[in-house]
């Protein structure tokens, strides 16, 4: 066998609906994400908003 390899899942990311001014905190930015049904947030940007995170779908192609 050879070596085993660490695969990171990927996260897709959604502006929040319902967080208002400049987010300068990520523990309130996950918190209102949390209310929209998200799993977490994060600020990210120059104007500082706020980002929703979820874990992306995954695909489901077949390898040929």
């Amino acid at each position: 066998m050879g070596p085993s390899q660490v695969v990171e899942a990927r996260t897709c990311e959604s502006q929040s609906q319902r967080f208002k001014g400049l987010c300068l905190r990520k523990a309130n930015c996950a918190s209102v994400c949390q209310t929209e049904g998200f799993p977490g947030g994060d600020c990210k940007g120059i104007i500082r908003k706020c980002y929703c995170i979820n874990p992306c779908p995954e695909s489901r192609q077949s390898i040929v």
